[in-house]
């Protein structure tokens, strides 16, 4: 690991490779609740290339918002990879945003289900060049470490897209 990894934290590094390639980012958050959004504009100058946000916890909001189609959420449920993808382009095209992240999941400590269990978060990053998503299982009731574990991951999405 180098030693920028080892000391600078992870919002910044993706806030200084935005500002690198003169891109922007977007967030649509549902079980992290503007975690996301939160991180990247704790960095000084965020204003540079961070756009903004929707929380979409209720699935009206993705709908009418975002436009994840009413069919998806129903079939596939809120979530899962298909709603993920759709609510990372949906936040692309209303933001007007280079890249956007989405995350969308199980944060505890109830709620969920053997097929949905838990710590069962996906996570969507829209490009210029596709979307890309994942699927994680923090195998833990604990909302927090859930939500951080999540932006955590959603970043580093990111910053793996940015190159």
């Amino acid at each position: 690991m180098s030693d920028e990894k080892a000391i600078t934290p992870l919002e910044v590094r993706v806030g200084n490779r935005l500002k690198v390639l003169r891109r922007t980012v977007g967030t649509a958050e549902s079980c992290t609740g503007g975690l996301i959004a939160h991180l990247l504009t704790e960095v000084a100058g965020s204003s540079a290339y961070m756009f903004g946000g929707v929380v979409a916890y209720a699935n009206s909001v993705k709908e009418q918002v975002l436009g994840v189609p009413a069919a998806m959420l129903i079939q596939h449920g809120a979530v899962s990879e298909q709603v993920a993808i759709a609510m990372a382009e949906g936040a692309r095209r209303a933001l007007r945003v280079d890249y956007a992240i989405s995350v969308t999941g199980v944060a505890g400590p109830g709620g969920g289900t053997p097929e949905k269990p838990v710590g069962l978060v996906y996570i969507a990053v829209a490009t210029p060049s596709g979307t890309f998503p994942a699927k994680y299982n923090w195998n833990s009731t604990d909302r927090s470490a859930n939500k951080v574990k999540s932006a955590e991951a959603a970043l580093s999405l990111l910053l793996e897209r940015l190159g």
